[in-house]
């Protein structure tokens, strides 16, 4: 009878030992499932992410363009600023040369008046 009975307790010691692996499989299917999970996740956001700055890429570009075209544009305006440059200058002077004449004309205006206002001798 003893050998029945060790025979039982091997069988279920076995058994016991068959349900021990079979859960820890379960339970390290059930990791290594989540984990995959978790690095699926990862790799959409990584598309996602790099679709995203593939557009900024794109909008960058353009913009590089755009600048480009403005330098050029305001290149064409330097000429024209060096003449309103110039401009500015020669109605600075113009407005010294009239503020000298009004001043003048002022003076022969109290000449001429004194002249008027002298009774003759």
């Amino acid at each position: 009878m003893a050998g029945k009975e060790e025979a039982k307790e091997r069988d279920a010691l076995a058994e016991s030992l068959n349900d021990l692996f079979t859960s820890v499989s379960t339970m390290v299917k059930g990791q290594l499932q989540g984990t995959n999970n978790l690095l699926e996740l990862l790799e959409k956001m990584n598309l996602r992410v790099a679709e995203e700055y593939k557009g900024f890429g794109d909008v960058a570009s353009g913009l590089r363009v755009f600048v480009e075209q403005l330098k050029a544009k305001s290149g064409n305006f330097d000429e024209y600023v060096q003449q309103i440059d110039a401009i500015e200058q020669q109605v600075t002077e113009f407005e010294a040369v009239i503020s000298m004449l009004d001043k003048y004309v002022s003076l022969l205006e109290s000449k001429l008046q004194s002249v008027y206002q002298t009774p003759p001798q």
